[in-house]
């Protein structure tokens, strides 16, 4: 799952001519935001611009380019209603620019939608490392057993190495420890194989209290079972509200670990948006156990 950066630095050093499509410049409903990338060869592309009448253009263009050694920069205007007959109703601006040594260089290094400490490598906590694969983000995946970690354990997700997400595994004993090495505004999965370990991690955490999300799997019974302890020590009310548990976005049913984890996946995109975009409304989630 090699991202596009590795795709073009591929393409470059097997001397392949391309086109950098970018869009420079998106206003109202367009189907991507600024800053989107795709590359074009004459046989080939690699990612998207957002698809449909755009993204065919997109490619046309880019290949005329090709065909007649155009390599100059242009850029490009699209209403996508008028011109393209989407019905976005937006309007889409692409820059096209010779793939090259520079390109690759000025590439930017896009910050992680969210960074996430993820205690727990059981079914659960596997099913969510390969749902965050595909995403830019920071994953900490803390476990204290060392052969959930080894070799073996980790075969069926050999295919995350060179994933999109970041991901590194860490085998400490006191695992509720790596709570301080988290940075200020942090998400965090609790899902340990013991209800012990979850309560002295998510305490960790409540006492920090700078976290953008906390989520602890479990039940509502849990849920009340270690709110009443987290009351018994003195752990402020507002504190111990912001703990989401049960976990994952509502109305998705299963406990398929795969299925939960694309309730939790998506709960975790939510949140980051919400950060981006106030207007994104919050949800309560589903029992999980």
């Amino acid at each position: 799952m090699a991202t596009l950066r590795d795709i073009a630095a591929a393409w470059l050093a097997q001397e392949q001519s391309a086109i950098l499509v970018e869009v420079r410049a998106a206003r109202g409903s367009a189907p991507r935001e600024a800053g989107t990338r795709m590359l074009v060869s004459a046989a080939d592309f690699a990612g998207t611009v957002g698809g449909g009448h755009l993204e065919w253009q997109a490619i046309a263009t880019a290949r005329s380019m090709l065909e007649h050694a155009e390599l100059a920069p242009s850029s490009q205007h699209y209403p996508l209603g008028p011109a393209l007959g989407q019905c976005c109703g937006g309007a889409v601006t692409l820059g096209y620019s010779r793939l090259d040594a520079s390109a690759l260089n000025a590439w930017p290094d896009p910050q992680p939608r969210f960074e996430l400490q993820l205690y727990g490598a059981g079914h659960v906590g596997r099913a969510i490392v390969r749902a965050l694969a595909a995403l830019h983000v920071r994953v900490d995946w803390i476990d204290e057993r060392e052969e959930e970690f080894r070799g073996d354990a980790l075969a069926p997700l050999a295919p995350l190495a060179g994933s999109n997400a970041q991901i590194r595994t860490l085998c400490v004993d006191a695992v509720e420890a790596e709570v301080r090495n988290a940075r200020p505004g942090g998400f965090y999965l609790v899902l340990t194989h013991q209800h012990a370990l979850d309560l002295r991690i998510t305490e960790a955490i409540l006492r920090r209290g700078d976290f953008a999300y906390l989520g602890l799997i479990g039940s509502k019974t849990k849920r009340q079972r270690f709110v009443h302890r987290f009351e018994q020590r003195g752990i402020a009310a507002e504190s111990i509200a912001r703990m989401t548990c049960p976990i994952g976005v509502p109305g998705i049913t299963g406990k398929e670990p795969e299925v939960i984890a694309a309730a939790v996946v998506a709960q975790l995109l939510q949140v980051a948006s919400r950060a981006e975009s106030p207007q994104v409304k919050e949800s309560t989630a589903p029992e999980n156990h």
